[in-house]
């Protein structure tokens, strides 16, 4: 990985993919991705027990993190920019085309403004991995035991999380294992 400090990996101190998730100049995380319930459909009561099962696991595992995430692209920074050129524009026909591509974002965005993704995350400061291996067989038995689905997330799932997270990507397709491998590539092809 780089060591450039500047870089997106140094700024949040990524080291580098490990056998059980990210390895981080702080910590080894592992994340699992949790299947969403659809609370508008169940009950108050069903409700209440979703949340006491959720608030039993968190006192079984203290060091369990929840993460909610969009599982798709934001679409703010495009409804900005298009929304100044709105304001800019002279010409009546690109406004008329800027204001379809402004509504068009909107609808979109209000689409998907449901699409989340939830995950527990679990750090490990200095354990072996064997350690690792066997706290997460627990931390998954105990996921399971208070009613959630979740499974551990494969390397490419945790590409495309942090793709979506950071804005490089709608799939996460294509990320590079080292940050600037695509770039280092493309220079050895032009030298030769």
């Amino acid at each position: 990985m780089t060591k450039n400090k500047n870089s997106v990996q140094g700024l949040i101190g990524f080291e580098r993919f490990s056998r059980f998730g990210v390895k981080t100049d702080k910590a080894e995380i592992a994340f699992f991705n949790v299947e969403p319930t659809n609370i508008s459909v169940l009950s108050a009561a069903n409700i209440d027990v979703k949340i006491h099962h959720l608030m039993m696991l968190l006192s079984t595992i203290p060091d369990l993190e929840i993460l909610a995430l969009d599982s798709c692209e934001c679409f703010d920074t495009n409804k900005v920019y298009v929304k100044k050129r709105l304001q800019t524009e002279q010409n009546e026909d690109v406004r008329k085309l800027l204001q379809a591509d402004y509504d068009f974002l909107d609808e979109i965005q209000v689409e998907m403004s449901s699409a989340r993704q939830f995950m527990f995350a679990v750090r490990f400061r200095r354990e072996k991995d064997k350690q690792i291996f066997s706290t997460l067989n627990r931390v998954d038995k105990a996921i399971s035991e208070h009613g959630f689905t979740a499974r551990r997330m494969s390397k490419p799932e945790i590409k495309r999380m942090l793709a979506l997270y950071f804005g490089t990507s709608i799939s996460g397709e294509g990320i590079p294992d080292i940050e600037g491998e695509t770039e280092f590539n493309l220079e050895e092809l032009h030298e030769n």
